[in-house]
């Protein structure tokens, strides 16, 4: 496996790394995890970026460039992706009505595309255990509200842009709300706490 990355320094022990997409985060994220204790104490994916964060001082960009090439010389030398999660969901949300004319579809249409997607983490953001699902429905892309709610309920299913969510706790949001889901998706006291992690495969399915 190869990858370009551009490499950056973020402060004194952490590199960002800048990559063409999320399927190249996903790949080196999983190829540097083996990597974790021994010499980086974080792998942080986000959309386009990785951030690395070494025990000790990192190395400089140009010198970390050289490492992430050496370490992903093998695809198969990386940890295993997580297992897949389904998630059972309803589709109730406020907005469902709306996204489904802003998209220009029935809501049974909206329901039926959103359900056959196979979705991946992204990356995890916003607030403890809020993951960024990627894969849906290129035509499911509806903005964001214009007015942020000041509460969203735990569990919302919401959708906004290329990106749905389960809102694992009660927080303000920003997102079109489409649905629910049961399932608890955040603990603090579980093991591990979040239900789901970056590159996770998800899968919904009607509760």
């Amino acid at each position: 496996m190869s990858i370009e990355a551009s490499i950056r320094r973020a402060g004194d022990r952490a590199l960002l790394v800048e990559l063409a997409d999320n399927a190249a985060v996903q790949q080196l994220a999983l190829a540097l995890e083996p990597r974790r204790g021994a010499e980086l104490e974080e792998i942080v994916p986000g959309h386009c970026t990785l951030l690395l964060v070494w025990k000790g001082a990192a190395p400089a960009p140009a010198r970390a460039q050289l490492l992430v090439a050496e370490m992903t010389q093998s695809a198969g030398a990386g940890a295993p992706p997580p297992a897949a999660v389904t998630l059972s969901v309803r589709y109730d949300g406020p907005d469902l009505q709306a996204v489904a004319d802003g998209c220009g579809f029935s809501v049974e249409q909206l329901v039926s595309r959103h359900l056959a997607c196979d979705y991946q983490v992204g990356f995890i953001g916003f607030s403890p255990g809020f993951a960024y699902l990627l894969g849906g429905d290129p035509a499911l892309q509806p903005p964001r509200l214009a007015e942020p709610r000041t509460r969203v309920p735990a569990g919302a299913l919401g959708i906004a842009g290329p990106y749905s969510a389960v809102y694992p706790r009660s927080s303000p949001g920003g997102w079109n709300l489409i649905g629910s889901c049961q399932q608890q998706i955040f603990d603090p006291a579980g093991t591990p706490p979040a239900l789901l992690t970056a590159g996770t495969p998800v899968r919904l399915e009607l509760s």
